[in-house]
């Protein structure tokens, strides 16, 4: 198949997919790391719950401990990480051999970023620990970005070659 013929494909779909958000995955975690305190503050707030309306049915929720908050914000940072690099390496898989593991190494990295926004910043974040009500910590508009950006290329990654290739 020609170079030209392969870039319409459902594999170079993935592919692309999966090397843009492994790399706005690495670019976060080298944010994150290089920029320590910016996101170090906001993780605090947000689980301090300092800028929610402070109802007593829901501020018995807060975190103030900053030794809790910067163990959370190294927790994010980890999954992070992982997250990239099950992205890039499935990236590496569908160039090399597509092959059997390179689209579960594709869904996998792609489910990560999906709970780590979804379930960590929208679930835990934003209805836990109010982050709504925050006019200053509230990170809902960026997460559900990055939800819908994952989902979005899970959904492609799963669907069936519309090619009638394999691409596993």
């Amino acid at each position: 198949m020609t170079t030209l013929a392969r870039l319409g494909t459902h594999r170079t779909a993935i592919t692309v997919l999966a090397a843009i958000t492994g790399l706005y995955m690495a670019l976060v975690v080298f944010n994150n790391i290089t920029d320590f305190g910016t996101n170090k503050d906001f993780v605090v707030h947000v689980l301090a719950m300092d800028t929610t309306f402070k109802t007593p049915g829901t501020i018995w929720r807060a975190i103030t401990s900053e030794g809790w908050a910067v163990a959370a914000y190294i927790a994010i940072i980890v999954w992070e990480t992982l997250t990239a690099i099950a992205l890039i390496t499935s990236v590496i898989a569908w160039i090399r051999d597509p092959g059997g593991w390179a689209r579960r190494l594709t869904s996998l990295g792609l489910l990560m970023m999906i709970a780590l926004f979804g379930l960590g910043f929208i679930v835990i974040g934003g209805e836990w620990f109010q982050m709504w009500q925050s006019s200053k910590w509230n990170g809902i508009e960026a997460a559900f970005r990055n939800v819908m950006i994952a989902s979005a290329a899970l959904v492609v990654t799963l669907l069936p070659s519309s090619q009638g290739q394999r691409t596993t």
